[in-house]
């Protein structure tokens, strides 16, 4: 139909009904091309205005057996690759040059490949909530501007109880770290008690990179001390509650500190059990059962201690330590000598002290700062001369000075080497 529209309106210029202008800007073409197809008109008629390109070859088709070659290769090779990493292999392995949005259509067509507006979205379907509070608690932490500009951004610590989605912690800290959880939960066991399990994400608190060696972390050792489980979760809708939690503070709990003029870490952690009660008698809902699973500590459980960084160092015969760029000599006692080569744990608590204790027994001790080595060179006189020679070419060369440069400086090295030799 468009080739019957262009050969109607150059007829109608041939015929000078219409002029050249006028049927170029009808046609969206050149007013030279529109003399081109006007001659052709005249030769051959209505049937000269048909594409020449028709039944003929594309210039961007594939060359014979190309198509069946890439996804061969495809499909044995490089299965579950994208397209334009396969596009990037097969050009650089194989030396097979393919387009890689023409791959994409090749691989669509042949089912090796789903595109994303096809694919079917992951599903997460609700969880049922546990029944009883205590069983499993929802921990996270959301960095945010809490204070609106009136002090630094600062990280929320949020403690989500799963059966009745009420709050049970919020602590304020600088960042989300070892220390700051270990705080939160102290203060957290010290108001409810030990519950059932943690849920948390895979953060490296609370996740060791190296877990599948056995490894973990400082929190998950301090939870296994206190019979708490930890569960890590592979995405964040697994611990929706929590999330949500964190959503909603992040809208009411920064206008409930505007209002109260709260503008530091301190004064919101001494003002969040105020908040925590409002909140709750707000949002929170009834368990199922009424059986409270958080358990007392136990009369062994030492928290303070337990939530203590906690490292290990073998005793040296000097009976010294290396921990955190210092050395710790111990008291020489008896105890102490009967150590030797033995792991000494060194805890770290949240106020930067450090205890030694090993055998359920604390070891008095001095802390040394280690000093660095220095790099001065023993040289003799004679051979002076030849140190500061090597210095300087090492030095000028490092800069990427040119030849010259380098020569006068060893010149000049090689004089005053002669100059304080007399």
């Amino acid at each position: 139909m468009q080739e019957w529209d262009r050969a109607d309106i150059v007829g109608a210029c041939a015929r000078g009904e219409i002029t050249v202008a006028i049927a170029a800007q009808r046609l969206r073409i050149t007013a030279r091309q529109v003399l081109r197809l006007r001659e052709r008109f005249a030769e051959g008629g209505a049937d000269a205005m048909a594409s020449r390109h028709r039944g003929k070859r594309s210039n961007n088709q594939l060359k014979e057996g190309l198509a069946r070659d890439v996804l061969e290769l495809v499909d044995k090779r490089y299965a579950g690759f994208g397209p334009s990493f396969a596009c990037e292999k097969l050009r650089d392995e194989h030396q097979l040059i393919v387009s890689k949005e023409t791959l994409r259509q090749l691989m669509i067509g042949a089912g090796l490949w789903t595109p994303k507006a096809v694919r079917r979205a992951a599903l997460h379907q609700p969880r049922e909530r546990r029944p009883c509070r205590g069983e499993l608690v929802q921990i996270d932490g959301s960095r945010h501007d809490w204070f609106e500009g009136r002090s630094a951004v600062c990280t929320l610590l949020v403690y989500v109880d799963d059966a009745t989605g009420e709050l049970l912690q919020l602590y304020f800290a600088d960042t989300e770290s070892t220390t700051s959880y270990f705080e939160a939960t102290r203060r957290y066991i010290g108001q409810h008690g030990k519950p059932q399990a943690f849920y948390a994400d895979r953060a490296a608190v609370f996740r060791s990179p190296m877990a599948i060696n056995g490894t973990c972390t400082q929190f998950q050792r301090a939870l296994d001390q206190l019979g708490i489980e930890l569960i890590c979760a592979k995405t964040p809708q697994a611990k929706g509650r929590v999330e949500r939690a964190n959503r909603v503070l992040q809208d009411r709990l920064i206008k409930e500190l505007r209002l109260d003029g709260i503008d530091n870490i301190e004064a919101a952690n001494a003002w969040c059990e105020t908040y925590v009660a409002r909140y709750n008698e707000r949002f929170a809902r009834t368990p199922l059962s009424e059986l409270d699973k958080h358990t007392p500590l136990h009369r062994e459980d030492d928290l303070e201690l337990i939530l203590t960084t906690r490292e290990t160092r073998k005793l040296t015969k000097q009976l010294t330590l290396q921990h955190a760029s210092r050395m710790l000599v111990l008291n020489d006692t008896l105890d102490a000598r009967s150590l030797i080569g033995q792991p000494i744990a060194i805890h770290t608590y949240g106020d930067g002290r450090v205890e030694l204790r090993a055998n359920r027994q604390v070891f008095g001790y001095t802390s040394q700062a280690i000093s660095k080595p220095t790099s001065l060179t023993d040289t003799d006189p004679k051979s002076l001369h030849a140190t500061l020679d090597k210095k300087q070419r090492a030095r000028r060369y490092r800069l990427n000075l040119p030849g010259t440069v380098i020569t006068q400086g060893t010149t000049a090295a090689k004089k005053a080497s002669a100059q304080k030799q007399v």
